[in-house]
C-alpha cells in the first residue's frame, strides 16, 4: 500500500514563505514524476509545478519565480518552496506522484491536501 502525505502548510502574510512537503511511503519501488496541484474555492484544481525523476521542472506561469519544486530522491519526498506568496495564492495544495510499487503496479497516488492561507 502506497500512501503521499502533504505538510508544511499554515497561514502566512502576504510577502512571506512556505514550504510544503510531500512524503511517499509503503511499498514503493520508484517515485516517478511528482505534481503539485492546488484548488481555491469554488474553482477547479490547476497545476502548480512538476518534476520528473530525473529533476525536470516546469512550472505555472503564476507562479515562475516564486514557487521552486525539488526532491529527495532517498527520501521519496518533494518539496514546494514558496516565497513571495500572494493573497491569490490561498488554496488547498495537493501533491500528485506516479508510483511504482513491489509488485511493479504502476498508479496515480494523490495527497489528502494541505491548507495555504495568505493574508493581505
Amino acid at each position: 500500500q502506497v500512501q503521499l502525505v502533504e505538510s508544511g502548510g499554515g497561514l502566512v502574510q502576504a510577502e512571506g514563505s512556505l514550504r510544503l512537503s510531500c512524503a511517499a511511503s509503503g511499498s514503493i519501488f520508484s517515485v516517478n514524476a511528482v505534481g503539485w496541484y492546488r484548488q481555491a474555492p469554488e474553482k477547479p484544481r490547476e497545476s502548480v509545478a512538476r518534476i520528473t525523476s530525473g529533476g525536470a521542472t516546469i512550472y505555472a506561469d503564476s507562479v515562475k519565480g516564486r514557487f521552486t519544486i525539488s526532491r529527495d530522491n532517498a527520501k521519496n519526498t518533494v518539496f514546494l518552496q514558496m516565497n513571495s506568496l500572494k493573497p491569490e495564492d490561498t488554496a488547498v495544495y495537493y501533491c500528485n506522484a506516479l508510483i511504482r510499487d513491489r509488485t511493479g503496479s504502476i498508479a496515480n497516488y494523490w495527497g489528502q491536501g494541505t491548507q495555504v492561507t495568505v493574508s493581505s
